[in-house]
């Protein structure tokens, strides 16, 4: 079974290439006219040179291109596996050449998760499996409403629209209260726009639509005349509005007096604060609580309480009594025993000192002041409450809600349409959002509202960008609709499977040859650094963003075995606005291809902003980069082999050392068990021993803990090569020619010597 045999990750050791060209040869006579060690220093110092004569190949440059240009194209694993040129290209990529016959076995490899540890590519024995289905994104990313980013983004704008709300009813008020002292004409407040909207929206009136003309009638009519503007008008707010001012019927303000007396002024604070705010804020409830006082101070029964509905409010508030309970029943609460005691609510008798008839007795009031005092607390407390309810209800039903949607018409599904009953009186999670950005519900209609979400910002004619508005734009930005309605895959700086890979070489890397205590406290580290760059690669949006926050970077850099001192932010800026296509562009002469890498699987063009032209359909730009430069490499190991089965098996060790976390990673790989035991001179007895002898003599010989010290795995290298030159009678080796002209025995580690000696 293929999970369970020996592999060979060089991908078939000693196969014959068959047909090559000149340059192939030209890379050949390499290891033919030097020792092994020299052979490769000459390939390896330079092995951007050489890997780019590779892809200059005829027949590799074709394939490569047919592969390029056909990825993109396959949507599902069975395509993949049938189109032969595209998926040998691709095993050959990842050192499973031998495997291409067995579609069947790798269309099942291709359908594992990746990302469950149990799925059946992680549960094969031989880990290039795994690396394979990492490759490719067959089950797709998921299709979300919105990543979780964006609804915290969403719901801490939301949250803060009511201190905004708050600073924006303050400033207004203080404007207002500025200005009022020196208004002396009335097209003084009709002429500016701040004041006139303030007048009216103090009273619930519309200031979008009205008139300048009508408000300056009904400011300066006559109250005593039932002829006048104000009192012809069918909405009482008319004549309140116009009572709360002093001006005469030409605008004026009499002499002596003044436009607001400082009552007036007071009062429409109160007013304005009480129509302004959409949330039990702090500020409403000192507004609410001067309100009450000051009108139950002149109210002679209870039912002149409860006739004024924002002292009604403040009762029922207070008892905490339905809001569909009548006013006249909330009035009999207050003085009658006997219906208070029919309904089964007493409480509200002590608080008030009405006599039975629901009237304040002769020189009396309808409370006392512990009566008000005590009242006082009890509705600050149930005021409180709902304070906090209104806001953390409409979040967690937000929350909650939206991570079911699917399409734009599960967001517009009412709470009342829920199972859950208890939902009917929360915020609908449409004007959750649209608070978020500052829009008033009232502002736009639904059918307007669906054509704005399923907007394609991309296309500068969509509905929502011919509105105009940045705080449409910013509401589709928050969501991942289609322009279909259905929800989409959204469109990160990484993409999720992308940044799962980082994250899983971060851990591997932080964790590796650690043990017991020592592995846990650096698991928890990992962990949290992990979290912290899952959550930005949801909200990073440009290059800028990426590179200015340090923490994003050195993972980055750590996670693909990089010191992040090794490398300036300059030079990381001209690696991403480098052209990935382009061979001679910076990041590609870089001769650390993990750079290349790191590039490629952002979504970025070359301007640093977010794009969705790198995004692929089962490969992420990243991965078809990683998958070329894969088939480049195994391509040059393969040409070696043909000459120099030494110089490609020290290729191979070099490319996979940093990855070899224990001795059974050699021993379970025959190309890097080769390896091994020439470098270490071992007989062939060496394989017939129990696998934990051969596990530790490995850690015997090997340092694995160096193994991504590139110093120490040359100096490895330097030993395998000049063994294998005097195991197999290279007749230009210093090593051998010494051996050759001596009776005496001498030792590896001479030859080793030797070696590094003839290789300078």
């Amino acid at each position: 079974m293929p999970g369970g045999r020996v592999r060979d990750g060089s991908a078939s050791l000693g196969h014959d290439i068959g047909h090559c060209s000149k340059q192939k040869a030209s890379i050949r006579m390499v290891s033919s006219a030097f020792s092994t060690y020299t052979s490769y220093l000459v390939l390896n110092r330079d092995i951007n040179s050489s890997l780019s004569r590779v892809a200059s190949q005829g027949d590799v440059a074709s394939n490569t291109d047919y592969y390029e240009e056909n990825i993109g194209k396959v949507t599902t694993a069975e395509e993949f596996v049938n189109d032969y040129r595209l998926f040998s290209y691709a095993m050959k990529a990842y050192g499973l050449e031998e495997m291409t016959y067995a579609k069947a076995f790798m269309k099942k490899v291709l359908e594992s998760d990746p990302n469950d540890d149990s799925s059946f590519a992680n549960s094969l024995t031989d880990t290039r499996y795994a690396d394979f289905a990492k490759a490719y994104n067959f089950s797709g990313d998921l299709a979300k409403a919105q990543t979780s980013a964006q609804t915290e983004n969403l719901v801490t704008a939301y949250q803060d629209s009511f201190t905004q709300e708050e600073t924006d009813i303050k400033s207004e008020v203080s404007y207002f209260q500025s200005k009022i002292g020196s208004i002396d004409h009335v097209n003084d407040i009709i002429g500016n726009d701040r004041l006139r909207t303030y007048v009216l929206e103090s009273f619930g009136l519309d200031a979008k639509y009205t008139s300048k003309n009508y408000l300056s009638q009904v400011l300066t009519s006559d109250l005593n005349d039932p002829d006048s503007v104000a009192n012809q008008a069918s909405n009482d707010a008319w004549r309140e509005l116009a009572a709360a001012f002093n001006f005469s019927s030409d605008g004026t303000v009499a002499a002596g007096e003044t436009a607001q007396s400082a009552e007036q002024t007071s009062d429409l604070r109160l007013d304005y604060i009480y129509n302004k705010s959409t949330y039990p804020s702090d500020l409403l409830l000192d507004a609410n609580q001067s309100y009450w006082e000051k009108h139950v101070a002149e109210a002679g029964s209870a039912s002149e309480i409860t006739s004024d509905a924002r002292l009604l409010e403040y009762v029922k508030t207070a008892f905490g009594l339905r809001d569909t309970m009548m006013a006249s029943s909330v009035a009999s609460m207050m003085y009658s025993r006997t219906f208070a005691e029919t309904i089964g609510n007493t409480e509200l008798l002590d608080y008030f000192s009405f006599q039975t008839d629901g009237t304040v007795a002769a020189g009396g009031s309808a409370q006392t002041s512990e009566q008000a005092t005590n009242l006082e607390a009890k509705y600050k407390t149930a005021f409180q409450a709902s304070q906090a309810d209104a806001v953390e209800n409409a979040v967690s039903n937000f929350e909650t809600r939206i991570a079911d949607v699917k399409s734009i018409d599960d967001f517009f599904k009412s709470n009342a349409d829920d199972d859950d009953a208890n939902n009917d009186d929360v915020t609908e999670i449409w004007d959750v959002a649209l608070r978020a950005f500052g829009i008033d519900p009232s502002e736009v209609k639904m059918t307007a509202l669906r054509k704005i979400l399923s907007s394609n910002l991309e296309d500068k004619d969509s509905y929502a960008n011919q509105l105009d508005d940045e705080r449409y734009v910013a509401l589709v930005k928050a969501f991942n609709f289609d322009t279909k309605g259905d929800v989409d895959t959204p469109l990160l700086a990484q993409s999720e499977n992308v940044t799962q890979d980082f994250t899983a070489d971060y851990l591997s890397l932080k964790t590796r040859f650690l043990k017991g205590d020592e592995r846990e406290k650096a698991g928890e580290t990992a962990t949290d650094e992990i979290e912290y760059f899952e959550k930005k690669m949801e909200s990073i949006s440009t290059v800028d963003e990426l590179l200015s926050d340090s923490r994003l970077v050195n993972f980055l850099l750590e996670s693909q075995e990089i010191d992040p001192k090794s490398v300036t932010k300059d030079e990381l800026q001209q690696m991403f606005a480098s052209d990935l296509d382009d061979p001679k562009s910076y990041v590609n002469q870089l001769d650390n291809k993990s750079f290349a890498k790191i590039v490629a699987s952002f979504n970025f063009d070359t301007e640093g902003n977010l794009t969705s032209d790198t995004l692929g359909t089962v490969q992420q730009r990243g991965d078809v980069f990683q998958t070329v430069s894969n088939y480049y490499r195994q391509t040059l190991e393969e040409e070696q082999g043909d000459s120099n089965e030494g110089v490609r098996l020290a290729l191979y060790f070099e490319r996979k050392a940093s990855s070899i976390t224990s001795a059974y990673d050699i021993l379970g790989d025959s190309a890097l068990l080769n390896f091994f035991k020439t470098a270490y001179n071992l007989s062939t007895y060496f394989s017939s021993q129990e696998l934990e002898k051969q596990a530790a003599t490995v850690e015997k010989f090997v340092e694995l803990d160096k193994l991504s010290d590139p110093d120490y795995v040359q100096k490895v290298i330097q030993r395998f090569t000049a063994l294998y030159d005097s195991q197999n009678g290279a007749t230009d080796s210093a090593a051998l020619s010494i051996l050759q002209g001596s009776s005496s025995s001498i030792s590896a580690d001479t030859l080793l010597a030797v070696a590094q000696l003839s290789a300078r």
